[in-house]
């Protein structure tokens, strides 16, 4: 965690200032859309100007297969030494719906809401497979977008941000052990308060674009089944070029750690399969990513984008499941 932070550090205070060219441009690039803007899998990356509406939408999907331990893969056969299941593949798709609104200059708030679907296949010690699926609403998140700082081209803003505990947390599903309460990666929320709020450094020169955003959860005591989610920290890092009035690219780097769940629920049976052990729950993981950026011709506050991705590092409290390729698309549109 610590490497993050530092990490985040020197990239943000080794951006060059800006001259010249963009000194009275302050409304522009930090109140509204930049002309680059940040990839598509990035919350709350800008700012709005009085009165300007933002409604968005993005997709995304991830995929998770192979059991890791530590920075090693192992096989199913291995995690089914020490346990009578062992999960072998999941998917997961969230539909986020957003809205952002310029309450002022200084001051633009911001709710989201996910909608997402999870899927988990299991083998078991006898060869025999099943799956477990869950679907609703998950937590909501509302916030606000403060500047902080502004320079020739640069600004940095914070995202005060809280995350409410909308989603489910006492889903079940049909297994060979019969209808049962599943474990903590196919709940739908983390039952919890959270804090998350996030720093964003924002950097334009002509056609490039720079940027870095720190994110941070915190949990608020235990939920209902006292228990609660790790601790995360994030960092984002990317560099933006724009090709055309109509085109444009992303290149990121992001890195999250997150902790164990501290307690447990009762009603999940911690030796049946990893996914119900509270203490295999946290990681590290470094992924790089690409994006597209689409701008309507005649529309520009019309945008459609899609960011792919895949791990490059990944160290994780195993076994437990690792993650294989992650996408996000959506559309964002100014009125």
């Amino acid at each position: 965690m610590k490497n993050l932070l530092l990490a985040f550090t020197a990239l943000t205070l080794s951006q060059p200032a800006l001259a010249g060219e963009h000194d009275n441009q302050h409304d522009h690039s930090t109140h509204h859309h930049a002309s680059v803007e940040a990839p598509i899998g990035v919350m709350g990356a800008h700012l709005h100007e009085t009165g300007d509406w933002m409604f968005s939408y993005r997709y995304g999907r991830m995929a998770m297969e192979q059991n890791r331990s530590d920075t090693s893969n192992v096989t199913d056969a291995s995690v089914l030494t020490g346990f009578p299941v062992a999960p072998t593949d999941m998917e997961m798709e969230m539909h986020m719906f957003g809205a952002m609104y310029g309450l002022s200059d200084d001051l633009t708030l911001m709710a989201m809401i996910p909608y997402t679907l999870k899927s988990m296949n299991h083998v078991t010690r006898t060869g025999g497979r099943f799956n477990t699926e869950t679907e609703g609403f998950g937590d909501a998140r509302l916030g606000a977008l403060i500047p902080l700082w502004e320079g020739e081209g640069q600004s940095l803003h914070l995202n005060a941000n809280v995350s409410l505990p909308t989603g489910s947390i006492d889903e079940t599903g049909r297994t060979p052990l019969g209808v049962i309460r599943l474990p903590y990666p196919m709940q739908l929320g983390s039952g919890t308060f959270d804090l998350t709020p996030s720093l964003t450094y924002l950097y334009e020169s002509g056609d490039w674009a720079l940027g870095s955003q720190l994110n941070l959860t915190t949990r608020l005591g235990r939920n209902s089944e006292d228990y609660s989610l790790g601790n995360e920290i994030g960092i984002s890092t990317w560099a933006g070029y724009r090709f055309n009035d109509l085109i444009s690219a992303t290149m990121r780097l992001e890195g999250r750690d997150w902790g164990d769940i501290d307690g447990a629920d009762s009603a999940i049976n911690s030796r049946v399969v990893p996914t119900a052990r509270p203490d295999l729950r946290g990681g590290t993981r470094v992924d790089a990513l690409i994006g597209v950026d689409v701008t309507i011709p005649k529309a520009k506050d019309q945008r459609f984008a899609i960011e792919v991705g895949a791990p490059i590092y990944e160290k994780l409290d195993g076994p437990q499941l690792s993650s294989d390729w992650r996408l996000t698309a959506g559309w964002q549109g100014s009125f």
